[in-house]
């Protein structure tokens, strides 16, 4: 289908676009790669009036890591991510996502910020940033704000961010020595939305005990989900088969699916159980490397 007609604007600051989209009103949306956006306009899901494209904004493309945290500018892309050599040794969980995510043709384009600032459940960014404790970092009317993500997300598409707010970075604590991190989803094809996925980020002390752990679940609630119960069957427990288990129960039974062309509720809830303990497996190998 076609998107109903609309005005596109491009700006070039973070204070640029503020001020445009105040001018502008309830009716602009902002855009960066557009994927997340544009589907829903050419199902008329969404039909904003005025377009405020900030991928030119320089500044706002980065990976680092600075004192005890990961930042990453919003506006990188998927492909950036993908071949990061810091990401790649210390973050492998990141590139787990990256990979399920559509193509090189979406990846080019697609950004970090735009897939955790749309707040759909369906995408894969926010439940590894639920697993992994992020803030996110905005900037708007009133100055720079930082939001733990799990006061992020807050319905249906919608999240913490005012209208003119321009998410600008997404920090997440620095990796530790004993730590580790997994994510898988399970698609019908590539490039389709999750039946489900799942995020595990763990981290361990020196005698094999959880220390920290993070569960974050994909399309299987109307929000982004951390699985709070399975991450108490956890923390300060030294991680057994039996513990796992009982994890992966608990996914099957807090989850929230619906029935749809992708399966029942039945067969999704199946399958976090199945995925929630593997991801947990994987995530420990790699906190023991």
């Amino acid at each position: 289908m076609i998107p109903a007609n609309f005005n596109y604007h491009k700006v070039s600051s973070v204070n640029e676009a503020i001020a445009l989209s105040q001018k502008l009103g309830e009716e602009a949306k902002y855009m960066s790669g557009g994927h997340s956006l544009l589907p829903m306009m050419k199902l008329r899901f969404a039909t904003p009036e005025h377009i405020i494209d900030i991928s030119k904004i320089e500044g706002l493309s980065y990976i680092k890591e600075e004192g005890d945290l990961l930042k990453i500018g919003a506006m990188t892309t998927q492909t950036e991510m993908e071949h990061n050599a810091l990401l790649k040794e210390k973050y492998p969980i990141l590139g787990d996502a990256i990979w399920l995510t559509a193509d090189p043709s979406v990846r080019n384009v697609g950004t970090i910020g735009g897939n955790i600032a749309h707040g759909d459940a369906a995408n894969d960014q926010p439940a590894l940033m639920l697993a992994m404790r992020a803030t996110v970092v905005a900037e708007g009317t009133d100055g720079t704000k930082s939001i733990p993500i799990d006061e992020f997300f807050h319905g249906f598409y919608m999240t913490a961010l005012e209208p003119s707010d321009v998410l600008i970075e997404i920090q997440i604590p620095k990796a530790k020595k004993s730590s580790g991190g997994a994510y898988v989803k399970i698609e019908r094809k590539v490039g389709d939305y999750a039946t489900a996925g799942v995020a595990v980020h763990i981290e361990l002390d020196d005698s094999g005990v959880c220390q920290q752990i993070g569960i974050g679940l994909t399309n299987v609630s109307a929000v982004p989900m951390r699985l709070e119960r399975g991450e108490e069957i956890l923390r300060g427990q030294k991680v057994t088969d039996d513990l796992i288990a009982q994890v992966g129960q608990v996914a099957s039974e807090d989850c929230e699916p619906e029935s749809d062309l992708r399966g029942s509720e039945a067969y999704k809830r199946s399958i976090v159980n199945t995925i929630t303990k593997r991801m947990l497996n994987k995530a420990l190998e790699r906190a023991r490397q």
